[in-house]
């Protein structure tokens, strides 16, 4: 998911479910590249970005319905 503006389309739901999913990839990276060499070695710092999105869009919204 690269646009913040596909993000507006989802529900809270959706949100916090992709941010389960990354977190769980994210964790599955950290974990297994210790054992093994890792073919993208940016895939970490991509899931941490997109996870970081996700909260993002979520704060905002919070922010929104409290005014």
């Amino acid at each position: 998911m690269k646009k913040t503006n596909e993000l507006k389309n989802k529900t809270v739901q959706d949100i916090n479910k992709l941010i389960k999913e990354k977190a769980e990839a994210l964790r599955h990276f950290r974990f297994g590249s210790t054992h093994s060499k890792t073919k993208n070695v940016k895939l970490g710092r991509t899931l941490r970005k997109e996870i970081a999105r996700f909260m993002t869009e979520l704060t905002m919204r919070a922010k929104l319905a409290k005014k």
